[in-house]
Protein backbone atom coordinates (compact mmCIF):
# COMPACT_ATOMS: atom_id res chain seq x y z
CA UNK A 1 0.00 0.00 0.00
CA UNK A 2 2.80 2.41 0.85
CA UNK A 3 4.39 1.72 -2.73
CA UNK A 4 1.17 2.30 -4.49
CA UNK A 5 0.53 5.67 -2.59
CA UNK A 6 4.16 6.63 -2.97
CA UNK A 7 3.44 5.70 -7.02
CA UNK A 8 0.25 7.60 -7.03
CA UNK A 9 1.65 10.41 -5.83
CA UNK A 10 4.30 10.44 -8.06
CA UNK A 11 1.88 10.38 -10.85
CA UNK A 12 0.15 13.72 -9.39
CA UNK A 13 3.57 15.64 -8.94
CA UNK A 14 4.37 14.40 -13.09
CA UNK A 15 1.23 15.67 -14.07
CA UNK A 16 1.42 19.12 -12.09
CA UNK A 17 4.84 19.08 -13.80
CA UNK A 18 3.44 18.52 -17.07
CA UNK A 19 0.65 20.85 -16.53
CA UNK A 20 3.26 23.55 -16.28
CA UNK A 21 4.76 22.61 -20.00
CA UNK A 22 1.03 22.36 -21.14
CA UNK A 23 0.99 18.81 -21.37
CA UNK A 24 -1.01 16.43 -19.16
CA UNK A 25 -2.42 13.05 -18.95
CA UNK A 26 -5.39 12.14 -20.69
CA UNK A 27 -7.32 10.17 -17.98
CA UNK A 28 -10.92 9.06 -20.00
CA UNK A 29 -11.90 5.82 -17.94
CA UNK A 30 -15.26 3.69 -17.90
CA UNK A 31 -17.86 5.32 -15.34
CA UNK A 32 -19.10 2.76 -12.60
CA UNK A 33 -22.64 3.19 -11.47
CA UNK A 34 -23.25 2.89 -7.13
CA UNK A 35 -25.59 2.20 -4.84
CA UNK A 36 -26.57 0.41 -1.73
CA UNK A 37 -29.80 -0.37 0.06
CA UNK A 38 -30.74 2.97 2.23
CA UNK A 39 -34.44 1.49 3.34
CA UNK A 40 -33.84 -1.41 5.08
CA UNK A 41 -30.18 0.62 5.47
CA UNK A 42 -26.60 -0.97 4.45
CA UNK A 43 -24.26 -0.89 7.00
CA UNK A 44 -22.33 1.38 4.52
CA UNK A 45 -25.15 3.96 4.70
CA UNK A 46 -26.01 3.83 8.19
CA UNK A 47 -22.37 3.80 9.39
CA UNK A 48 -21.81 7.35 7.19
CA UNK A 49 -25.24 8.77 8.34
CA UNK A 50 -23.68 7.96 11.95
CA UNK A 51 -20.13 9.04 11.18
CA UNK A 52 -20.97 12.42 9.55
CA UNK A 53 -20.40 15.63 10.87
CA UNK A 54 -20.86 19.38 10.21
CA UNK A 55 -17.17 20.09 9.80
CA UNK A 56 -16.60 17.50 7.14
CA UNK A 57 -15.17 15.08 9.81
CA UNK A 58 -16.02 11.62 10.02
CA UNK A 59 -16.74 10.67 14.15
CA UNK A 60 -19.34 7.59 14.18
CA UNK A 61 -20.51 6.70 17.55
CA UNK A 62 -21.46 3.07 16.72
CA UNK A 63 -18.68 0.93 17.70
CA UNK A 64 -19.01 -1.23 14.77
CA UNK A 65 -18.97 1.64 12.48
CA UNK A 66 -15.96 3.25 14.38
CA UNK A 67 -14.15 -0.41 13.98
CA UNK A 68 -14.77 -0.04 10.37
CA UNK A 69 -13.80 3.35 9.48
CA UNK A 70 -10.51 2.78 11.72
CA UNK A 71 -10.37 -1.03 9.68
CA UNK A 72 -11.20 0.57 5.64
CA UNK A 73 -10.52 3.90 6.16
CA UNK A 74 -12.60 7.18 5.76
CA UNK A 75 -12.60 7.24 1.43
CA UNK A 76 -15.07 3.43 1.76
CA UNK A 77 -17.03 4.91 4.29
CA UNK A 78 -17.55 8.83 2.25
CA UNK A 79 -18.04 6.43 -1.07
CA UNK A 80 -20.81 4.01 1.23
CA UNK A 81 -22.33 3.67 -2.37
CA UNK A 82 -19.75 1.92 -4.00
CA UNK A 83 -19.36 -1.58 -2.74
CA UNK A 84 -19.41 -3.20 -5.84
CA UNK A 85 -17.20 -5.39 -8.56
CA UNK A 86 -17.21 -4.21 -12.22
CA UNK A 87 -16.74 -7.94 -13.66
CA UNK A 88 -19.24 -9.91 -11.21
CA UNK A 89 -22.06 -10.56 -14.04
CA UNK A 90 -24.31 -12.13 -11.98
CA UNK A 91 -22.27 -14.93 -10.45
CA UNK A 92 -22.76 -14.74 -6.98
CA UNK A 93 -22.32 -18.41 -4.71
CA UNK A 94 -19.07 -19.97 -5.84
CA UNK A 95 -17.43 -16.62 -7.61
CA UNK A 96 -17.98 -14.26 -4.12
CA UNK A 97 -16.37 -16.05 -0.99
CA UNK A 98 -18.31 -16.71 1.85
CA UNK A 99 -17.64 -14.29 4.41
CA UNK A 100 -17.25 -11.56 1.73
CA UNK A 101 -20.08 -10.49 0.45
CA UNK A 102 -20.91 -7.15 2.29
CA UNK A 103 -17.36 -6.25 0.44
CA UNK A 104 -18.15 -6.92 -3.18
CA UNK A 105 -15.64 -10.31 -2.51
CA UNK A 106 -13.05 -7.56 -1.73
CA UNK A 107 -12.95 -6.34 -5.47
CA UNK A 108 -14.39 -2.74 -4.71
CA UNK A 109 -12.44 -0.07 -5.59
CA UNK A 110 -12.44 0.74 -1.98
CA UNK A 111 -11.45 -1.55 0.90
CA UNK A 112 -15.00 -2.26 2.50
CA UNK A 113 -13.83 -5.50 4.12
CA UNK A 114 -14.02 -4.08 7.55
CA UNK A 115 -18.31 -4.73 6.98
CA UNK A 116 -18.14 -8.18 6.63
CA UNK A 117 -17.04 -8.20 10.44
CA UNK A 118 -19.64 -11.24 12.24
CA UNK A 119 -20.68 -9.10 15.40
CA UNK A 120 -23.97 -7.84 16.84
CA UNK A 121 -23.59 -4.12 17.02
CA UNK A 122 -24.22 -3.41 13.78
CA UNK A 123 -27.28 -0.50 13.30
CA UNK A 124 -30.50 -2.18 12.58
CA UNK A 125 -33.30 -1.43 11.18
CA UNK A 126 -36.57 -3.03 13.09
CA UNK A 127 -39.20 -4.47 11.29
CA UNK A 128 -42.10 -6.86 11.48
CA UNK A 129 -42.34 -10.46 9.91
CA UNK A 130 -45.06 -10.32 7.32
CA UNK A 131 -45.31 -7.02 6.55
CA UNK A 132 -44.87 -5.44 3.51
CA UNK A 133 -42.07 -2.86 3.36
CA UNK A 134 -41.14 0.23 0.70
CA UNK A 135 -37.18 -0.67 -0.05
CA UNK A 136 -35.54 2.40 -1.05
CA UNK A 137 -32.19 1.46 -2.50
CA UNK A 138 -29.66 4.36 -3.90
CA UNK A 139 -29.85 5.28 -7.47
CA UNK A 140 -26.06 7.32 -6.87
CA UNK A 141 -25.78 6.43 -10.36
CA UNK A 142 -29.03 5.27 -12.43
CA UNK A 143 -28.68 1.78 -14.76
CA UNK A 144 -31.09 -0.98 -15.81
CA UNK A 145 -30.95 -4.66 -14.28
CA UNK A 146 -32.41 -7.27 -11.71
CA UNK A 147 -32.74 -6.22 -7.63
CA UNK A 148 -31.83 -9.69 -6.01
CA UNK A 149 -33.19 -9.82 -2.43
CA UNK A 150 -32.70 -12.34 0.39
CA UNK A 151 -33.12 -12.64 3.86
CA UNK A 152 -31.12 -14.94 6.04
CA UNK A 153 -32.28 -18.42 6.95
CA UNK A 154 -33.93 -18.77 10.83
CA UNK A 155 -31.77 -19.48 13.26
CA UNK A 156 -28.68 -17.23 11.49
CA UNK A 157 -26.46 -14.96 13.81
CA UNK A 158 -24.82 -11.85 13.37
CA UNK A 159 -22.38 -13.06 15.28
CA UNK A 160 -21.40 -15.79 12.44
CA UNK A 161 -19.74 -14.93 9.34
CA UNK A 162 -22.06 -14.61 5.89
CA UNK A 163 -22.24 -17.18 3.73
CA UNK A 164 -24.54 -18.50 0.51
CA UNK A 165 -25.66 -21.21 2.66
CA UNK A 166 -27.32 -18.60 5.07
CA UNK A 167 -29.62 -17.33 2.54
CA UNK A 168 -33.17 -17.31 0.79
CA UNK A 169 -33.51 -15.70 -2.47
CA UNK A 170 -36.81 -14.19 -1.50
CA UNK A 171 -37.65 -11.23 -4.55
CA UNK A 172 -36.35 -10.67 -7.86
CA UNK A 173 -37.27 -6.94 -8.71
CA UNK A 174 -36.50 -5.63 -12.73
CA UNK A 175 -36.36 -1.90 -13.13
CA UNK A 176 -38.42 -0.66 -10.78
CA UNK A 177 -39.49 3.17 -10.51
CA UNK A 178 -36.88 5.93 -9.19
CA UNK A 179 -37.56 8.77 -7.19
CA UNK A 180 -35.29 11.85 -6.14
CA UNK A 181 -32.17 13.00 -8.63
CA UNK A 182 -29.16 10.41 -9.56
CA UNK A 183 -26.34 11.36 -7.60
CA UNK A 184 -28.30 12.75 -4.73
CA UNK A 185 -27.74 11.49 -0.96
CA UNK A 186 -31.89 10.95 -1.33
CA UNK A 187 -32.18 9.81 -4.73
CA UNK A 188 -33.40 6.39 -4.91
CA UNK A 189 -34.86 3.02 -6.84
CA UNK A 190 -38.16 1.95 -4.65
CA UNK A 191 -40.57 -1.50 -4.52
CA UNK A 192 -42.79 -3.48 -2.11
CA UNK A 193 -41.41 -5.87 -0.31
CA UNK A 194 -42.81 -8.59 1.05
CA UNK A 195 -40.89 -10.23 4.53
CA UNK A 196 -40.95 -13.24 4.77
CA UNK A 197 -43.96 -14.61 7.86
CA UNK A 198 -43.05 -16.48 11.32
CA UNK A 199 -39.96 -14.75 11.78
CA UNK A 200 -38.60 -12.87 15.63
CA UNK A 201 -35.22 -11.76 16.06
CA UNK A 202 -32.33 -10.78 14.26
CA UNK A 203 -31.62 -11.30 10.75
CA UNK A 204 -29.69 -10.00 7.09
CA UNK A 205 -31.07 -8.84 4.17
CA UNK A 206 -29.07 -8.90 1.33
CA UNK A 207 -28.89 -7.25 -1.93
CA UNK A 208 -27.76 -7.66 -5.40
CA UNK A 209 -28.22 -5.12 -8.23
CA UNK A 210 -27.20 -6.93 -11.53
CA UNK A 211 -26.90 -4.44 -14.00
CA UNK A 212 -28.07 -5.42 -17.56
CA UNK A 213 -25.95 -2.88 -19.20
CA UNK A 214 -22.88 -3.87 -17.92
CA UNK A 215 -20.72 -6.62 -16.13
CA UNK A 216 -21.12 -4.64 -12.87
CA UNK A 217 -23.00 -5.60 -9.54
CA UNK A 218 -23.59 -4.27 -6.66
CA UNK A 219 -23.72 -5.72 -2.83
CA UNK A 220 -25.79 -4.48 0.06
CA UNK A 221 -25.83 -6.16 3.54
CA UNK A 222 -28.72 -4.67 5.96
CA UNK A 223 -29.03 -5.55 9.75
CA UNK A 224 -32.73 -5.77 10.59
CA UNK A 225 -34.58 -7.34 13.68
CA UNK A 226 -38.01 -8.80 13.18
CA UNK A 227 -39.49 -7.12 16.30
CA UNK A 228 -42.69 -5.92 15.36
CA UNK A 229 -40.87 -2.50 14.36
CA UNK A 230 -41.98 0.07 11.10
CA UNK A 231 -38.31 0.82 9.92
CA UNK A 232 -36.71 2.83 12.87
CA UNK A 233 -33.24 2.56 13.41
CA UNK A 234 -31.07 2.28 16.27
CA UNK A 235 -27.50 1.97 16.95
CA UNK A 236 -26.75 5.46 15.00
CA UNK A 237 -26.38 8.87 15.84
CA UNK A 238 -29.92 10.64 16.79
CA UNK A 239 -31.49 6.94 16.71
CA UNK A 240 -35.04 6.15 17.35
CA UNK A 241 -36.77 7.15 13.98
CA UNK A 242 -36.89 6.41 10.34
CA UNK A 243 -33.53 8.09 9.08
CA UNK A 244 -33.16 10.81 6.92
CA UNK A 245 -29.80 11.49 4.41
CA UNK A 246 -27.29 13.55 5.70
CA UNK A 247 -27.33 17.06 7.01
CA UNK A 248 -29.21 19.70 5.72
CA UNK A 249 -27.44 21.60 3.35
CA UNK A 250 -26.94 25.59 3.34
CA UNK A 251 -29.58 27.00 1.13
CA UNK A 252 -26.22 29.00 -0.80
CA UNK A 253 -24.73 25.10 -1.31
CA UNK A 254 -24.50 23.89 -5.30
CA UNK A 255 -26.93 21.35 -6.58
CA UNK A 256 -25.72 17.70 -5.96
CA UNK A 257 -26.28 16.91 -9.38
CA UNK A 258 -26.78 18.61 -13.04
CA UNK A 259 -27.74 15.95 -15.56
CA UNK A 260 -25.65 13.05 -16.23
CA UNK A 261 -22.85 14.31 -14.90
CA UNK A 262 -21.43 12.91 -11.15
CA UNK A 263 -18.54 13.26 -9.04
CA UNK A 264 -16.82 10.74 -6.59
CA UNK A 265 -14.24 12.26 -4.33
CA UNK A 266 -11.16 10.49 -2.71
CA UNK A 267 -8.10 10.58 -0.41
CA UNK A 268 -5.46 9.20 -2.15
CA UNK A 269 -2.61 10.05 0.75
CA UNK A 270 -2.21 12.18 3.77
CA UNK A 271 0.32 13.09 6.20
CA UNK A 272 0.37 15.81 9.08
CA UNK A 273 -0.88 18.91 8.16
CA UNK A 274 -1.99 17.92 4.03
CA UNK A 275 -3.29 15.77 2.02
CA UNK A 276 -3.81 14.85 -2.03
CA UNK A 277 -6.93 14.48 -3.21
CA UNK A 278 -9.25 13.21 -6.38
CA UNK A 279 -12.18 13.50 -8.20
CA UNK A 280 -13.74 10.98 -10.37
CA UNK A 281 -16.35 12.86 -12.70
CA UNK A 282 -18.33 10.80 -14.53
CA UNK A 283 -20.68 10.67 -17.28
CA UNK A 284 -23.72 8.48 -17.38
CA UNK A 285 -25.54 9.50 -20.20
CA UNK A 286 -25.72 8.21 -23.64
CA UNK A 287 -24.25 11.04 -25.34
CA UNK A 288 -20.82 13.06 -24.59
CA UNK A 289 -20.84 15.44 -21.97
CA UNK A 290 -19.17 18.57 -23.76
CA UNK A 291 -17.86 20.54 -20.39
CA UNK A 292 -17.91 20.03 -16.75
CA UNK A 293 -17.54 21.56 -13.47
CA UNK A 294 -17.75 20.59 -9.84
CA UNK A 295 -18.27 22.07 -6.79
CA UNK A 296 -17.61 21.19 -2.90
CA UNK A 297 -17.12 22.84 0.33
CA UNK A 298 -13.57 22.18 2.13
CA UNK A 299 -14.11 20.96 5.42
CA UNK A 300 -13.29 23.10 8.43
CA UNK A 301 -9.99 23.47 8.48
CA UNK A 302 -8.81 22.67 5.12
CA UNK A 303 -7.67 24.67 2.03
CA UNK A 304 -7.39 23.58 -1.73
CA UNK A 305 -3.84 24.84 -2.87
CA UNK A 306 -3.80 23.59 -6.44
CA UNK A 307 -4.97 21.14 -9.03
CA UNK A 308 -4.23 19.80 -12.17
CA UNK A 309 -6.59 18.83 -15.23
CA UNK A 310 -8.32 20.89 -13.95
CA UNK A 311 -8.75 24.49 -13.14
CA UNK A 312 -9.45 25.73 -9.40
CA UNK A 313 -11.18 28.86 -8.14
CA UNK A 314 -12.27 29.30 -4.80
CA UNK A 315 -14.62 31.77 -3.38
CA UNK A 316 -14.79 33.92 -0.50
CA UNK A 317 -16.58 31.48 1.46
CA UNK A 318 -14.03 28.51 0.98
CA UNK A 319 -16.23 26.70 -1.61
CA UNK A 320 -13.99 25.73 -4.26
CA UNK A 321 -15.23 24.69 -8.01
CA UNK A 322 -13.29 22.89 -10.61
CA UNK A 323 -13.76 22.94 -14.28
CA UNK A 324 -13.19 20.97 -17.33
CA UNK A 325 -9.26 22.12 -19.17
CA UNK A 326 -9.48 21.75 -22.87
CA UNK A 327 -8.11 18.53 -23.27
CA UNK A 328 -10.73 16.88 -20.96
CA UNK A 329 -13.65 19.15 -21.80
CA UNK A 330 -15.86 16.03 -23.47
CA UNK A 331 -16.34 12.62 -21.16
CA UNK A 332 -17.76 10.20 -23.50
CA UNK A 333 -20.85 8.15 -22.71
CA UNK A 334 -20.60 6.23 -19.54
CA UNK A 335 -17.30 7.22 -19.47
CA UNK A 336 -14.90 9.51 -16.96
CA UNK A 337 -12.23 11.93 -16.25
CA UNK A 338 -9.77 12.23 -12.89
CA UNK A 339 -8.19 15.15 -11.47
CA UNK A 340 -6.10 15.68 -8.72
CA UNK A 341 -5.48 18.30 -5.96
CA UNK A 342 -3.33 18.81 -2.51
CA UNK A 343 -4.96 20.78 0.40
CA UNK A 344 -3.57 22.13 3.79
CA UNK A 345 -5.74 20.37 6.85
CA UNK A 346 -6.19 20.06 10.13
CA UNK A 347 -7.51 16.87 9.91
CA UNK A 348 -11.02 17.62 8.43
CA UNK A 349 -9.64 15.60 4.58
CA UNK A 350 -13.59 15.60 3.53
CA UNK A 351 -16.58 18.06 1.94
CA UNK A 352 -18.91 19.01 4.40
CA UNK A 353 -21.92 17.53 2.89
CA UNK A 354 -22.27 16.55 -0.74
CA UNK A 355 -19.64 16.90 -3.61
CA UNK A 356 -21.56 17.52 -6.91
CA UNK A 357 -21.91 18.88 -10.32
CA UNK A 358 -22.70 22.07 -11.26
CA UNK A 359 -23.28 24.22 -14.69
CA UNK A 360 -19.69 24.46 -16.35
Amino acid sequence: MALRRRLVSLAAVLATLLGGLGLSFLWQNDAQAHGVAMMPGSRTYLCQLDAITGTGALDPTNPACRNALNQSGASALYNWFAVLDSQAAGRGAGYVPDGTLCSAGDRSPYDFSAYNAARADWPRTHLTSGATVKVQYSNWAAHPGDFRVYVTKPGWSPTSRLGWSDLDLVQTVTNPPQQGSPGTNGGHYYWDLKLPSGRSGDALIFMQWVRSDSQENFFSCSDVVFDGGNGEVTGIRGSGGTPTPGPTPDPTDPPDHTGSCMAVYNVVNSWNGGFQGSVEVMNHGTSPLDGWAVRWKPGSGTTIGGAWNGSLSTASDGTVTVRNVDHNRVIKPDGSVTFGFTATSSGNDFPVGTIGCVAP
